[in-house]
């Protein structure tokens, strides 16, 4: 078969790939198109012309220059409804791509600082969620994000704002994260809201080595307690890190196309996601921010599969990887192996 053969049929193998998604932030897949028909709805004036003026803005230097556009971008959520559309489109993506199951983030405070009640971040996301469960069996949890730049007072006041809506939300709300900018915010500034956090049963994730250095890697097992360290790709700089992420296969939810996008990467084929994962690492592939990032999940797998020269055992070991490092139950997890293995055997 031809090298142009061989590369599509790998993509369409790709494509159904039945897979979970564990990076995602929900304000991230925020598309031009639905930022301008939002900010239409409810009045807000974007700094933006057009679609094409906003894409054009989506040249970062760093992650701070992707911040700045990211909350201003967040601005025109502000109903129920608002949440509920937002989280539906990426919904529909997200199935397109076969994802099975998904972990999305949100960010409370983003919202809190304008007035946004938490009542209504978590009915919108909740409502597309369990219809998307209802409909078509895609299973997912919502896990709130602390953001690192504010202080653990501030945080600790989102917990406690959201607390009384727990019950409400338990089929959904399963976890706390920590993500914003790494730069001068180590982990350990939140150890004492994360270790409340881990006391109420929540599970425990954490942004760290994507622009941090690899001891943020560390801090956050260490000081936080995580589950899962989302980004990660620093951890080669450590010799003895890498080693215990291997040892005990923590979950990295890494982000190919983000990384490329913030310039932690200056090409994609430099990038050590094939590294780590050889190393015997436990690495997903996700979109992070997809919106801003020129991905949905497909299309992460798929350039990390020509840039890297990912063979197909590789690319069902890391989607094996993202639904066993995933939260779901059991039983769910024993649902999506399945199918998977199943989709294998038939490909």
């Amino acid at each position: 078969m031809a090298s142009n053969e061989l590369r599509n049929s790998l993509h369409d193998f790709i494509r159904g790939l039945p897979k979970a998604e564990l990076h995602l932030h929900i304000e991230g897949s925020l598309e031009p198109e639905l930022m301008f028909a939002l900010a239409q709805r409810n009045g807000v004036t974007l700094p933006y012309a057009s679609v094409d003026e906003v894409r054009a803005a989506y040249n970062f230097s760093d992650l701070q220059s992707f911040l700045d556009l990211y909350y201003a971008g967040a601005a025109v959520l502000q109903s129920e409804q608002d949440f509920y559309d937002l989280t539906r489109a990426y919904v529909q993506r997200a199935l397109a791509d076969n994802v099975r199951h998904v972990e999305l983030f949100f960010d409370p405070q983003t919202h809190s600082v304008r007035g946004i009640v938490l009542r209504t971040v978590f009915a919108g996301i909740a409502r597309a969620l369990r219809e998307a469960r209802a409909e078509n069996g895609l299973s997912s949890a919502m896990i709130l994000c602390f953001l690192r730049h504010l202080t653990e007072e501030e945080a600790f006041a989102t917990l406690a704002a959201a607390l009384p809506l727990r019950e409400e939300y338990a089929d959904l709300w399963l976890g706390v994260g920590l993500d914003s900018g790494e730069v001068g915010n180590p982990p350990e500034k939140f150890a004492r809201v994360f270790a409340r956090a881990r006391e109420l049963g929540f599970h425990l994730v954490a942004h760290a080595g994507e622009e941090g250095p690899p001891a943020y890697i560390q801090n956050a097992l260490d000081a936080l307690g995580v589950e899962r360290i989302d980004h990660g790709v620093r951890a080669e700089e450590d010799t003895m890190l890498m080693q215990r992420l291997a040892q005990s296969r923590t979950p990295l939810t890494v982000c190919p196309l983000s990384n490329l996008k913030l310039r932690v990467v200056q090409d994609l084929r430099e990038h050590n996601l094939a590294r780590l994962l050889r190393s015997g690492l436990c690495v997903t592939i996700n979109s992070d921010d997809p919106a801003y990032f020129g991905g949905y999940i497909n299309s992460n797998f798929i350039a990390s599969a020509d840039a890297l020269q990912l063979t197909r055992e590789e690319l069902v070991h890391m989607a094996r990887n993202s639904i066993v490092a995933s939260f779901a139950p059991e039983v769910r997890k024993q649902a999506c192996l399945q199918e998977l293995q199943d989709y294998v055997l038939a490909h």
